[in-house]
């Protein structure tokens, strides 16, 4: 890989790190609301749209790792 896409590469991994920071936020914010929630609406569907939006914010966060993994693989 030549050095102009080894540094585009590393630029769109540099990115990625910042969705997966601003999601690991968003997540962390969803599952103080989740606990902050009384036990009776956290068994709700309300509470069971939480944990779910929280198992799909992990899922996409372990997907963002596997990328970012790859593109620094990639770089070397």
């Amino acid at each position: 890989m030549n050095n102009t896409r080894r540094k585009e590469l590393g630029r769109l991994a540099a990115q990625l790190e910042e969705v997966k920071d601003a999601l690991e936020n968003l997540k962390g914010e969803e599952e103080e609301y989740l606990e902050n929630m009384p036990e009776s609406i956290q068994g709700s569907e309300r509470g069971e749209r939480a944990g779910e939006a929280i198992d799909n914010m992990d899922t996409a966060l372990g997907a963002l790792d596997e990328a970012i993994s790859c593109m620094e693989n990639a770089q070397e």
